[in-house]
């Protein structure tokens, strides 16, 4: 297996990044907008979601799914996301395996969802991962990813070109059409339980000025995230026409 690129954020510090985690989204409209996506989806068999960190959303996918399988490349943080897997008791139903997400530990054609939450914003480049995403969706299965949307000029957004990413929303969101994806915006906010909570956070996000010049332009403890739900759809499967079964001419 190749090697993945880094994530300076959750790789470096894992338990900071367990804080992100439990401030993000507290109105809950990225996991509205999900269950909107998923009902429409047939079979709900198998959720695989890539990227998965730490594991904390494989709870949240397992109460929506049959299975579940998170996939990671840092071997660490797979055995973190096995242990929460185990604590809420989920690992008869809820599997995770190191691997990339341009090599699937999964067959070809069994899953019926495929979830990523900040894996796929920076377009261009991601082709090889989305061209899995393929191989192992069902006809008609769904990809959903929940990325930060760049096209956005405050909070978050404001932050992340100040690190010098060199990432264009115009660019982003033009790829991605291009490649059938269907998307929608939400105003997410993340809120934390203290300021101290938000300059942890913050300082394992971004460069350390950059870090400075957030926390000093956020009143409180909540900044702005402004985020957008990507998906797209495999072609269902086509119902053969039917036939008629009669031999003769009709009476």
């Amino acid at each position: 297996m190749s090697a993945a690129t880094p994530s300076p954020n959750i790789w470096g510090s894992p338990h900071v990044y367990e804080r992100l985690n439990r401030a993000a989204d507290p109105d809950g409209l990225v996991v509205a907008a999900l269950d909107g996506l998923v009902e429409q989806v047939s079979e709900k068999g198998l959720g695989v979601d890539v990227g998965c960190g730490a594991g904390y959303h494989l709870p949240m996918l397992a109460a929506r799914f049959r299975r579940v399988v998170g996939v990671e490349p840092h071997a660490g943080l797979a055995d973190i996301a096995r242990r929460r897997v185990a604590k809420a008791r989920l690992d008869s139903r809820v599997q995770v395996r190191v691997g990339l997400a341009e090599s699937l530990p999964v067959q070809s054609s069994s899953v019926d969802v495929v979830f990523s939450h900040w894996a796929y914003f920076f377009g261009a480049g991601c082709e090889p991962g989305l061209r899995e995403a393929e191989r192992v969706l069902r006809p008609g299965g769904l990809q959903v990813a929940v990325d930060l949307d760049v096209t956005a000029r405050h909070g978050y957004p404001n932050w992340f070109f100040a690190s010098g990413t060199g990432v264009r929303g115009d660019r982003t969101a033009t790829f991605f059409a291009g490649h059938g994806w269907h998307e929608r915006r939400l105003p997410v906010v993340w809120s934390f339980e203290s300021r101290g909570d938000l300059d942890a956070v913050l300082r394992i996000e971004f460069p350390p000025p950059v870090a400075a010049q957030a926390l000093q332009e956020t009143v409180g403890s909540t900044i702005a995230v402004p985020t957008v739900l990507r998906w797209r759809r495999l072609p269902a499967p086509t119902t053969p026409a039917r036939r008629d079964r009669r031999v003769g001419p009709p009476s």
